[in-house]
C-alpha cells in the first residue's frame, strides 16, 4: 500500500508560474491513492484556472475565506481540520513572508495558521527566480516559517521562466512526490546507514564491446528509494543503467565489478546494513584490448580467455564488521531455475543471514517482480507485485530482522 493511500491532501497554490506544475502534481497525488483538496491565491487564478485542477482532483477549488457553500461560513477551519498534510506548492516569496508574519488575510494563510500545528503538517515547495530565493529576507522568512514548524523540501536548479538559471525553481512534480511519500513513510530504518548495489557491470573486452546481463536496476534503485523514506542514510553504489537518483539518495556510478568492489569498499566501513542487489559478472576477459578486435573475413574468431571476478557480497559478509554484528548483509539471487534450492545454497555459501532470491528471465527490465526470502528459518514467498512495492516490503521485512537482533 502506498504511503499516500487514504490520505487527505490540501493542496495550496500560492501566485507563481510554476503553477503549471500544480496540475501534474494534483494528478500524480490523487493516482497515489491521496485526496486532494485544492486552495487557491487570487495570484494563483493568474497562472492556472481552478476549472482544470477541479477537473483533475475531481472537487471544487477553494478560494475564498467567504465561500458561502460552507453551512458554517468558516473554510478555514473546516479545510485545515480534515487534511492528513497541507502542501503549498508552489509557495512564492510572498508566501513564505506571509507565513514568517502570521499575516491571514486570504484563505490558504488563513487556513495555515488556523490547522492544529500538532497533527496537520504544513510542507512548502518553494518557487522563484534565483535572486529571489537567495534574497536574506526570503531566507530570514523560511528560516522563521521552518521555526514555527513548517517543513520546506527544498527548490531544483536550472533553467527559470524569467530566462535566468540557477536555485529557485519548483521540485519536479515526481519530486515532491517521492517527499510527501517519505514524510509519511514509517521510519523503519531510522538512523541506520544503507549501502546498496544496483544494476548490472560490463566488463570490457575493447574499447567498444563487452560482458554485461539484462539487469535494469530497478529492484535496487527501488529498494534505495524505499530505504530512504524509511529514514536510512543510503548510499547507491549503480552501474551502468538509465534511472534517476532517487530523492535523498547518494549515488556513485561504476562500470565493472572490481570498480564496484573497491567503491563498495570505500564506504562500507560506516555502513550498518549492506543490499547486494546488482547482477555482479563473474567473470572478466582476463586481457582487454587496446583497439577494436574486428573480423578480416578469414572466419577466424578472437580466443578469449578469463578470470574470476571479486565475490563482492562474500567478501563483505566476511568482514569483521559482519561477523560482529555491525554489519547486517542482505543478498541477491537471480536464477534461472530452482529457486528455493539455488538461492538456500548461495545464503550459505555468501555466508549472509537473508538472501532475496528471483527467476531473472522473468524479471529484468520489467517493472514488476516476486521474490522469496530465505533466511535460517526458511522460505517467504513475497508475490508478483510492482518493484516499488516490494522494495518497500523488503525494507520493513529487513527492519523486523534488525530489531530482533539488537
Amino acid at each position: 500500500m502506498n504511503a499516500l493511500t487514504g490520505k487527505h491532501i490540501v493542496l495550496g497554490l500560492s501566485g507563481g508560474i510554476a503553477c503549471y506544475k500544480a496540475a501534474e502534481l494534483a494528478r500524480l497525488l490523487v493516482k497515489a491513492g491521496a485526496t486532494v483538496q485544492v486552495v487557491m491565491t487570487e495570484a494563483a487564478e493568474h497562472f492556472i484556472t481552478a476549472v482544470t485542477l477541479q477537473a483533475l482532483t475531481g472537487r471544487a477549488v477553494a478560494t475564498s475565506q467567504w465561500d458561502m457553500r460552507e453551512p458554517n461560513a468558516m473554510a478555514h477551519i473546516n479545510l485545515s481540520r480534515e487534511a492528513d498534510a497541507i502542501l503549498i506548492a508552489p509557495c512564492s516569496a510572498d508566501f513564505i513572508a506571509r507565513l514568517a508574519q502570521g499575516r491571514s488575510d486570504e484563505l490558504l494563510s488563513l487556513l495555515c495558521v488556523a490547522r492544529p500545528i500538532e497533527r496537520v503538517p504544513l510542507l512548502l515547495a518553494p518557487a522563484m527566480n534565483r535572486e529571489m530565493w537567495a534574497h536574506p529576507a526570503t531566507q530570514r522568512n523560511l528560516m522563521q516559517a521552518v521555526a514555527d514548524g513548517a517543513v520546506s523540501l527544498g527548490v531544483g536548479c536550472g533553467e527559470q521562466a524569467c530566462g535566468e538559471t540557477g536555485d529557485g525553481r519548483m521540485l519536479e512534480p515526481a519530486e515532491i512526490l517521492e517527499e510527501l511519500e517519505a514524510f509519511f513513510t514509517p521510519k523503519w530504518l531510522a538512523s541506520e546507514r544503507v549501502l546498496i548495489t544496483a544494476g548490472p557491470t560490463f566488463e570490457a573486452i575493447d574499447p567498444v564491446r563487452g560482458i554485461t546481463n539484462h539487469s535494469s536496476g530497478k529492484m535496487g534503485f527501488a529498494i534505495a528509494r524505499a530505504a530512504r523514506e524509511a529514514g536510512a542514510q543510503v548510499t547507491l553504489v549503480a552501474g551502468p543503467v538509465h534511472l534517476p537518483t532517487p530523492r535523498g539518495v547518494a549515488r556513485v556510478d561504476v562500470h565493472s565489478a572490481q570498480n564496484m568492489l573497491e567503491t563498495v569498499e570505500q564506504h562500507v566501513a560506516t555502513a550498518t546494513l549492506f543490499i547486494a542487489t546488482a547482477a555482479v559478472a563473474d567473470w572478466r576477459p582476463a586481457a582487454v584490448a587496446l583497439h577494436k578486435l574486428k573480423k578480416d573475413g578469414s572466419g577466424a574468431v578472437p580466443q578469449l580467455s578469463f578470470v574470476e571476478n571479486p565475490d563482492i557480497l562474500a567478501q563483505v559478509a566476511a568482514s569483521a564488521r559482519a561477523r560482529h554484528g555491525q554489519l547486517y548483509c542482505v543478498g541477491f539471487a537471480a536464477e534461472s531455475e530452482d529457486l528455493l534450492a539455488n538461492a538456500s545454497a548461495k545464503r550459505k555459501r555468501k555466508g549472509v543471514p537473508l538472501l532475496v532470491g528471483n527467476i531473472g528471465p522473468a524479471t529484468f527490465g520489467q517493472d514488476d517482480n516476486a521474490l522469496l526470502l530465505v533466511d535460517e528459518a526458511g522460505a517467504q514467498e513475497l508475490p508478483r507485485a510492482s518493484k516499488r512495492e516490494l522494495g518497500r516490503t523488503l525494507v520493513q521485512q529487513i527492519a523486523e530482522r534488525l530489531r530482533s537482533r539488537r
